[in-house]
């Protein structure tokens, strides 16, 4: 079988957050300088249909083709997620099925969250060889699963030790082959379900217990999240509260590059929405898993 060698790069968002595309994959676009065609996937929890219109218009699809796929459509009909009682939105999980978003052709694929702008060439993080790693990622800012907010709290139970160190699902680099082959997501889900009572930030939990030990860890400067300041990092992760709201309270210096971004694509005149817009959307997360579980 021919081997698929454009950059495979994935992110979901519901119509919510849809604006966060625009910025990440503007950043993705102008960084890019090398040959490599990027094939851009975005899992659409509902996104509008005017704004997927607009939004192919922002670059050009001799470098970048833009791919949609609904999000009911990914999840293999034999797994069923289990909900929480969390404000993450359902979208998050996404990741965990992005292997099955891309072609049987492709060995490798880049999952980003959509809250994150590329500052470098992305060709630099796709050409990262995983040897025999099925995952690449970031270490998290609670570094080990001993981390009280947000670690793994039954970590002594699943047979690891304090100091493992626990990683950011924010950013990964996956062969999608192997990741099937070893029934990654259903695993996943599996954890979820049944330490459904030591589950913190969403399907992160579930991604570390199940690779526990068995990533590769790439440079933070891949990862760097927001609130921390770096003269020159290749991706901005804007971990707390996102730059589209004016209560956003990370470093205004890589706010200004979200709205540099947008100002080259349709967006330019977007303002920053009330941070009750924010809130709002939190309990309509709750309130649609509550309805779920029903």
């Amino acid at each position: 079988m021919k081997v698929n060698n454009n950059i495979s790069i994935i992110c979901a968002s519901d119509n919510h957050y849809a604006i966060l595309i625009v910025a990440l994959l503007k950043s993705i676009d102008l960084n890019h300088k090398t040959n490599e065609h990027i094939d851009f996937h975005i899992i659409d929890d509902g996104i509008a249909k005017s704004f997927r219109k607009k939004l192919e218009s922002i670059v050009d699809p001799s470098r970048i083709t833009i791919k949609w796929f609904k999000s009911k459509e990914i999840v293999p009909s034999h797994i069923t997620i289990p909900v929480d009682s969390s404000a993450f939105p359902l979208t998050a999980y996404m990741r965990v099925f992005s292997p099955y978003v891309v072609d049987e052709d492709v060995e490798k694929l880049i999952y980003l969250d959509v809250d994150t702008i590329v500052q470098d060439d992305i060709s630099k993080l796709w050409n990262l060889s995983l040897g025999e790693y099925t995952v690449a990622a970031a270490q998290d800012v609670g570094k080990t699963v001993d981390c009280k907010w947000g670690g793994i709290a039954n970590y002594a139970e699943l047979g690891l030790t304090a100091d493992t160190k626990y990683f950011n699902s924010g950013v990964l680099v996956v062969n999608p082959k192997k990741w099937k082959a070893e029934g990654i997501s259903e695993k996943v889900i599996d954890a979820l379900r049944i330490h459904k009572k030591y589950v913190q930030l969403a399907d992160q939990y579930g991604l570390n217990v199940v690779l526990a030990n068995k990533w590769l860890q790439l440079d933070p400067k891949w990862n760097w999240f927001a609130f921390n300041e770096n003269d020159n990092p290749s991706l901005v992760h804007f971990l707390d509260i996102k730059p589209i709201f004016k209560t956003y309270n990370s470093k205004e210096v890589y706010k200004d590059e979200f709205y540099r971004y947008l100002s080259l694509t349709p967006w330019k005149n977007f303002k920053p929405i009330s941070g009750n817009q924010r809130h709002i959307r939190k309990i309509f997360n709750k309130i649609k898993k509550a309805f779920i579980k029903l």
